[in-house]
């Protein structure tokens, strides 16, 4: 997402100049023509042998990237966020007792943009998925069609936990719309292409190309003040180019699918250091299941146990064995810190101390397999759970129920 004040960024373009352009070289002082024996006079006379002209040779350069492109630009549009104008843009307004405050309290401004996909047509009305950071904090929000007509779109729903957002527009003019492709059928190395608004939407439908870098990469969330939420996502890596501004515009592949939403980038290490082609998308697998519950319930619904955990490893093996007295058989897990009143974990038994090992059936590695497994129930489902107290192995089983406050993650 691009933050701007103004609909249309400035752009400085600067022009390098190379100090090589003129001048003789010289080798100790002499110039290297010097006494060659060759004859390098300018010749003289007319110069009309000098002019030329263009061939009408037409090379054909379509290519799968360019039908791609075709078949899915006009489904893409700018996601423009606005917000209310905080202060008065006239300074004589008390000198002439205007209330210029209530005036500007209904003025609306843009904050930033972003890119989004038109998915769906249902009789007059369209669907677009965004990034939910694209879209959140707006008072209102607009949509610019790649022909440049503007929009008015309203939020169906939107979800935090994937960053994913629908919106709702009047589909009467909507003659394009995107198809999505199978994302656990692409391949690293394979061709992939990026369709946004990169820098706002005066660079509209800009394409750039890559390939797919790996399919299923965990990365760390962030929240908007750049912390860490606790939570991973499982994304499409690639270096396509994904600048400010592409978020939420679609990953295609040549095929012209939609097999991800564009998310997030990697611009720096933890160190500070600055890395280019590490970009993320929302795979399309992921993508279809959100927008359809979010246009269904408006927001998503998620299972919680209602603990606070830490990986076993993260726990000294000394204490391991003398506080939790695990058997040194057990190696993986999450320890349980605290247990809410009432809470699912708490109505099945678990307590302080617990080291969870197993749940739904799957074992557990590490505390980022929690949310994803949970995530993967139907709320007030019951699930097995295998855990440890005092040593010895337990079994029992959970009834989940929707409380997301609950869930949360000790580092």
């Amino acid at each position: 997402m691009k933050n701007n004040n103004h609909l249309m960024p400035k752009v400085v373009i600067a022009a390098l100049v190379a100090g090589l352009l003129g001048g003789g070289i010289t080798y100790g002082g002499i110039n290297m023509f010097q006494n060659s024996g060759l004859d390098t006079a300018v010749p003289t006379g007319s110069n009309d042998g000098g002019t030329t002209g263009t061939s009408n040779i037409k090379v054909n350069v379509q290519n799968q990237s360019e039908k791609a492109y075709k078949a899915v630009k006009d489904s893409v549009v700018s996601v423009i966020n606005l917000k209310q104008s905080q202060s008065s843009n006239n300074p004589f307004a008390s000198m002439f007792g205007e209330n210029q405050s209530s005036k500007d309290s209904n003025k609306l401004e843009a904050n930033s943009e972003g890119s989004g996909v038109i998915y769906k047509k249902s009789g007059n009305a369209a669907y677009i998925v965004t990034n939910n950071h694209v879209v959140a904090g707006a008072s209102a929000l607009q949509i610019l069609l790649s022909n440049g007509k503007q929009l008015e779109a309203k939020l169906v729903g939107r979800d935090s936990v994937t960053d994913l957002a629908v919106l709702k527009i009047n589909g009467s003019q909507i003659k394009d719309i995107a198809s999505f492709g199978n994302s656990d059928n692409i391949n690293v190395g394979e061709t992939s292409l990026a369709i946004g608004s990169p820098l706002g939407s005066a660079y509209a439908s800009s394409l750039t190309q890559g390939i797919i870098s790996a399919k299923k990469r965990e990365v760390q969330l962030t929240g908007s003040n750049g912390q860490q939420t606790g939570n991973t996502a499982s994304v499409i890596q690639t270096d396509t180019a994904i600048n400010p501004g592409n978020s939420g515009g679609p990953l295609i592949n040549l095929a012209g699918q939609v097999i991800g939403i564009n998310s997030m980038k990697l611009a720096s290490d933890g160190q500070g250091t600055s890395v280019e082609g590490i970009g993320f998308a929302i795979p399309s697998n992921e993508v279809t299941r959100i927008i359809n519950e979010l246009v269904k319930n408006g927001k998503i619904e998620r299972p919680a146990l209602g603990i606070r955990y830490i990986n076993l490893s993260n726990i000294a093996v000394s204490q391991q064995k003398s506080v939790l007295k695990l058997p040194s058989s057990v190696e993986n897990g999450v320890v349980v810190f605290d247990v809410t009143k009432n809470g699912p974990a708490a109505n099945a038994g678990l307590k302080k101390y617990d080291v969870i090992t197993e749940l739904a059936g799957k074992k557990i590695s590490s505390q980022d397999q929690i949310r994803s497994i949970l995530y993967e129930q139907k709320m007030g489902s019951t699930v097995p759970v295998q855990f440890y107290r005092g040593g010895h192995v337990h079994n029992g089983s959970i009834k989940l129920s929707e409380n997301s406050s609950q869930l949360k993650i000790n580092d």
